[in-house]
């Protein structure tokens, strides 16, 4: 009989420091169950986790499992993303954070461990933040090999040079298309197939900008350098050409205001897609 795992609760208010040695303890307490749970699967688990000494070389490791093997071999992929996490502490710490908010927003995250191991959008994700601090370090090459990899293996791409926040949650990740001067704040979530593209061939500036908090739904499409305001959501299969106001909902093609939410609303948290029609402008 398979043994009853003990899951850890969601981790709210932490510290950085807090939160990656509760996240990393019970993930490796996840770890230690899943081998029992499923003794095939136990070599990857034992050497992804179980034999690493951090969060973050595990989280280097298991980068270079899926992303390695290309053009670049594994070693030299988890080479990139231990320097990325070790010169750049807030890189580690964002991935934390990212882990955090799956498993408070998933309703099928039972654990760390499943994202950690298993999820596109996380991995798509933390791939991306590697990306990001290579191209900061005026390495572009190997930026766009990790955002041409990504693209390849997890139908996920983000250009290296757009800015993305802490606790974002990219549910399955397929389709999803982030431009070059794209700006994401933190505790945004982010579902399938959404696009923040441009809007035509302009140059400079011309991605969209994402305040925090922010739900984009299934679908949706926003297009040119224009703000979607905190709080907001955006209906699924719209396409925004304008300015969002916070804390409304948009839906509509184009996209226009159907409802007004609280302020103290959290959709980005709450996952609710659904909306009511409200006086549009």
């Amino acid at each position: 009989m398979t043994p009853a795992i003990a899951f850890a609760p969601p981790l709210r208010m932490l510290s950085r420091s807090t939160a990656e040695a509760d996240v990393w303890s019970a993930m490796r307490a996840e770890a230690e169950a899943a081998l029992i749970e499923e003794p095939l699967y136990a070599g990857l688990i034992q050497a992804t986790v179980l034999d690493q000494r951090k969060l973050i070389e595990a989280l280097a490791y298991r980068l270079a499992h899926r992303l390695g093997d290309g053009d670049l071999s594994r070693l030299t992929v988890r080479d990139l993303c231990l320097s990325a996490f070790e010169a750049d502490p807030q890189t580690g710490a964002n991935a934390v954070r990212d882990l955090i908010a799956i498993r408070e927003r998933d309703p099928t995250c039972r654990r760390y461990l499943d994202p950690f191991l298993f999820y596109k959008g996380f991995a798509a994700l933390e791939g991306y933040r590697v990306a990001h601090w290579l191209w900061h370090q005026g390495r572009a090459t190997l930026a766009l090999h990790m955002q041409s990899r990504i693209s390849e293996v997890f139908g996920c791409d983000i250009h290296p040079a757009a800015r993305i926040g802490s606790g974002v949650f990219i549910d399955h990740a397929t389709g999803v298309v982030i431009g070059e001067t794209t700006v994401v704040a933190d505790d945004v979530s982010i579902l399938q197939s959404v696009t923040l593209g441009g809007n035509g061939k302009e140059s400079g500036d011309r991605h969209p900008k994402i305040a925090r908090g922010v739900l984009l739904s299934v679908g949706a499409k926003v297009l040119g350098n224009i703000k979607v305001g905190e709080g907001a959501k955006v209906a699924a299969a719209a396409v925004v050409l304008h300015e969002v106001p916070a804390h409304t909902t948009v839906a509509g093609v184009p996209a226009r205001v159907v409802s007004r939410l609280r302020s103290d609303e959290e959709p980005a948290q709450t996952m609710d897609q659904s909306f009511g029609f409200g006086d549009g402008i």
